[in-house]
């Protein structure tokens, strides 16, 4: 069906589940599996055009999975709409999503700032703007909110992160092996091995630094049903931007590296805080047909799964009127 192929081959389908946002994007697959430990759901969904939800950690089983970081990895989807999004989630998790026939004007909605918004293209904020009125003509109450709790993050990881230490765990055995390690993509090696840096009392402050960070979260957006935000701030990247170049210029690959991390860190940015705040998220296309793929994402703390993907549902039915 030419209808459903990808608009835009040249540029990068996001990931880690790329395959799977490319799957269901070219109408090879209706829905497809993947995970979601920093982003790697909803982002390939927003740069998809689909809808990517990411559930509360735990809902969804995670064995027989090769982990990333078991304190972050969830399971979850890539679907093309809401209602297709609640199937999977609920077939994954075993249990009925609680439907509620709620407005949404009769919802308690927000988009905070200013994190989600630093280094936002013009193209995604327009769109996001675009949306944001749409819902509002269409009876949102939405309000624009400080809340500064997001910039305590970078705090909190700053003495490594969970999926690095927690992979290089996993795949340290294969890592010191050197016909194994060779195997390994440089970036993503690269990225592995920064965890075998953190010691043992580290990795117990990150613990406790997430935990008293996600009781201020909790607390501060506690009198919301839902926060709106971009999904990523950026639009796909050309494939050739961030691909290695081919290994005769150490220049060219320094400046290849640079780039694909920069570009890697703002898709990760916005969708990694639901991951630390142990919350659920959706992700819904807010382009128009002219445009590159953007995503909103509605999301909110652990365990309000429901209220996301009822609230994800009046959303979606206002943003594809005509």
């Amino acid at each position: 069906n030419p209808q459903l192929a990808p608009t835009w081959p040249a540029r990068i389908p996001g990931g880690s589940s790329s395959g799977a946002a490319v799957s269901v994007a070219s109408g090879a697959a209706w829905a497809a599996l993947g995970s979601d430990t920093g982003g790697s759901i909803r982002i390939p969904a927003a740069l998809n055009g689909l809808v990517g939800f990411k559930s509360t950690a735990g809902l969804v089983p995670t064995e027989g999975t090769v982990p990333l970081s078991p304190t972050l990895d969830t399971a979850c989807a890539i679907t093309r709409s809401v209602r297709d999004a609640v199937l999977l989630h609920e077939i994954l998790a075993g249990r009925k999503v609680a439907r509620d026939e709620r407005s949404l004007s009769q919802w308690r909605l927000a988009v905070p700032r200013p994190l989600f918004f630093d280094q936002i293209e013009p193209a995604v904020r327009n769109a996001f703007e675009r949306s944001i009125a749409k819902l509002q003509a269409g009876g949102a109450q939405i309000e624009w909110i400080d809340l500064p709790e997001l910039e305590e993050l970078d705090g909190v990881n700053t003495i490594g992160g969970f999926s690095p230490t927690e992979s290089y765990a996993w795949h340290r055995r294969h890592l010191q092996d050197p016909a194994k390690a060779t195997l390994y993509d440089p970036r993503v090696r690269s990225r592995i091995e920064r965890g075998a840096s953190m010691s043992a009392a580290d990795y117990l402050d990150l613990l406790a630094a997430r935990k008293r960070w996600i009781a201020k979260m909790e607390s501060a957006i506690a009198g919301y049903d839902a926060l709106l935000s971009p999904t990523t701030p950026i639009t796909a990247p050309t494939i050739a931007s961030v691909a290695p170049a081919n290994g005769f210029d150490a220049a060219a690959d320094l400046r290849r590296d640079e780039e694909f991390f920069r570009v890697n860190g703002l898709l990760l940015r916005n969708t990694s805080v639901v991951n630390m705040l142990d919350g659920c998220a959706l992700s819904l296309p807010c382009h128009n047909p002219n445009e590159l793929p953007m995503g909103l994402m509605i999301w909110h703390a652990a365990l309000h799964d429901d209220g996301i993907l009822n609230i994800s549902a009046g959303i979606e039915a206002i943003l594809n009127r005509d």
